[in-house]
């Protein structure tokens, strides 16, 4: 075990006292303590199978020799948002969010953490709170809902406006919610959850080749499984957030933000990552990056394809 965990234990001996009344065996308090945090929650589809990857990370960590300890904190969705005074509580979600994760692990001394969290909000939160906390961590996605038929849920914003002004009547809008979201997942276009998903591995604290998986696939379960074992070994190299995450880190995210025509909200969230991991980032910096970066995938919003 680590040396931050022994000292919390010989300052309080109630701490292992606690843990033995949540079915920690007396094995268990000796072993690195690893957090899982996750958005699971029925918030809406791209929290909604959280807690089964969060499962899969707790195997991963049992199977490498620690202890994983599950925290949630559930997310909200801007499609629950849309048209009213909702939306003025979707961005303060991202500081909630990134507080609570905070509190999670610095109240308890863990030694590691996996994040795992899929959408608008939640994953630039759990970057904000890996910068903080700056341990041995792995972020895992939630991977990409199914398609519907040759459509997305963005479109359903725009059948909205068709159907108020008379375009298109009441049928065609029923029959496009029906299908509009087959899985669970984020949202099927390069949105802002996509968008921070392949955010989050360009500046390397998620799995290499993880970002949009399908959400319910076998491939994301074993993902999650693996990430509960690599932040084990992390933890053996000493390798922390602060340590993977560098200027060049950013500099690579926003090329790769315009390589794949990303949300227009990842100049919101950025800067705001880059802040808690001493770095800063200005919109000219989006500029001059995108400029020289090579735009390769036809996607919507921005392209023709879901």
């Amino acid at each position: 075990m680590s040396q931050k965990c022994h000292f919390a234990r010989d300052l309080w001996s109630q701490l292992d006292a606690l843990r033995l009344g949540m079915n920690y065996s007396v094995e268990d308090t000796e072993k690195r303590q690893v957090l899982i945090d996750d958005c699971f929650g029925e918030s809406h589809p791209g929290s909604f199978h959280l807690e089964k990857l969060g499962y899969e990370a707790m195997l991963g960590v049992h199977e490498t020799g620690g202890r994983a300890v599950r925290h949630h904190v559930t997310d909200i969705c801007d499609g629950w948002g849309q048209g009213h005074d909702g939306m003025n509580y979707i961005l303060a979600s991202r500081e909630m969010i990134a507080n609570m994760v905070e509190l999670h692990a610095s109240v308890v001394p863990y030694d590691a953490g996996v994040l795992l969290s899929s959408c608008d909000k939640s994953i630039p939160a759990h970057l904000i709170a890996a910068a903080r906390l700056d341990m041995p961590l792995v972020h895992v996605p939630g991977g990409s809902m199914r398609p519907a038929p040759n459509m997305t849920t963005s479109d359903l914003g725009g059948a909205t406006a068709q159907f108020k002004k008379g375009e298109i009547g009441i049928d065609k809008i029923q029959n496009l919610q029906r299908c509009g979201c087959p899985t669970a997942g984020a949202c099927q276009f390069m949105g802002t959850a996509n968008t921070m998903q392949v955010i989050s591995e360009a500046l390397g604290l998620m799995l290499p080749g993880t970002a949009l998986m399908p959400a319910l696939g076998a491939e994301l379960k074993d993902a999650a499984r693996a990430a509960g074992r690599q932040v084990l070994k992390l933890m053996g190299t000493g390798l922390t957030a602060r340590k993977i995450v560098t200027a060049a880190s950013f500099t690579n995210a926003i090329c790769v933000h315009a390589a794949i025509s990303g949300s227009t909200n990842a100049i919101l969230h950025l800067p705001a990552i880059a802040h808690e991991f001493g770095l800063k980032l200005t919109a000219e910096d989006f500029e001059r990056l995108h400029r020289k970066a090579h735009y390769i995938l036809d996607i919507r919003p921005a392209g023709r394809w879901p």
